[in-house]
């Protein structure tokens, strides 16, 4: 059986997740062609080598209308960060995304190219996504806004990963317990805990750990995809190693 196993010593967001899949392909850049070919509106996906702790990897960046935006991390930065300023902890413009609703976003996954499986395992992210965020803020799903989560690049990271998992088709998907950072983060209503609360909700039942390195290392958008996908968290199951990707982020830790 084809095991596909995800070392989260680092973290998860939606990019990085989705060039570790990207390296696992023989020709990555017909495999980048395919996912510029899904329909996701304004959205331009490209990968460059990235070196980490003398470790070359690939970044995957999505530009929207020709920038490159970010999910990383959380949620709502947009006060926080001036323009060019650490894409990983991006910063959103207003013209990038309009806050979208479920509504919005089941309406742009329903217009992309992709198999149908590929379709709902996408909405189901979305839906965890909306749940979480309505748990935390005490509103009705129909009510969330997205605010990072809901932004082009995320729905584009969200389906490229699903996309690429559907192409390699694992009989098994594992992932070590997920470190989550520690500390605090800024956001749009304030200053939060690590992990985040949207993110700390859709970890829930996922076995995660901080304290190690401060900062935020998990996104809500690598934990939706790993608490989707993953089917056991745990030690490297025993495996014969075939092929290994490493996904990069632009971030730099000690």
């Amino acid at each position: 059986m084809k095991i596909l196993h995800f070392d989260c010593s680092m973290g998860a967001a939606g990019d990085m997740l989705t060039a570790s899949l990207l390296e696992l392909f023989d020709d990555r850049e017909a495999v980048l062609a395919e996912l510029n070919a899904l329909g996701i509106p304004g959205v331009v996906f490209g990968a460059h080598p990235s070196e980490k702790c003398g470790v070359v990897g690939t970044h995957l960046h999505v530009l929207v209308r020709g920038e490159e935006e970010g999910e990383e991390h959380g949620h709502d930065h947009s006060h926080e960060h001036e323009h060019g300023h650490d894409h990983e902890h991006g910063h959103e413009h207003a013209h990038t995304h309009a806050h979208r609703s479920p509504t919005d976003v089941a309406a742009i996954v329903g217009g992309l190219k992709v198999p149908e499986a590929v379709r709902s395992h996408v909405l189901a992210v979305y839906d965890s996504i909306a749940k979480a965020e309505s748990a935390v803020h005490g509103v009705s799903v129909d009510e969330i806004h997205f605010h990072e989560v809901g932004s082009m690049d995320a729905i584009a990271d969200v389906t490229a990963f699903s996309y690429l998992l559907y192409k390699l088709s694992p009989g098994r998907v594992t992932a070590t317990p997920v470190h989550v950072g520690s500390g605090r983060v800024k956001c749009a209503h304030g200053i939060l805990p690590v992990p985040a609360p949207a993110t700390a909700r859709l970890l829930e039942g996922v076995p995660i750990y901080g304290g190690a390195v401060e900062g935020e290392l998990c996104t809500p958008t690598g934990a939706a995809l790993l608490k989707h996908y993953v089917n056991s968290f745990g030690p490297m199951p025993v495996l014969r190693v075939e092929k290994i990707g490493y996904g990069m982020g632009k971030k730099d830790f000690p």
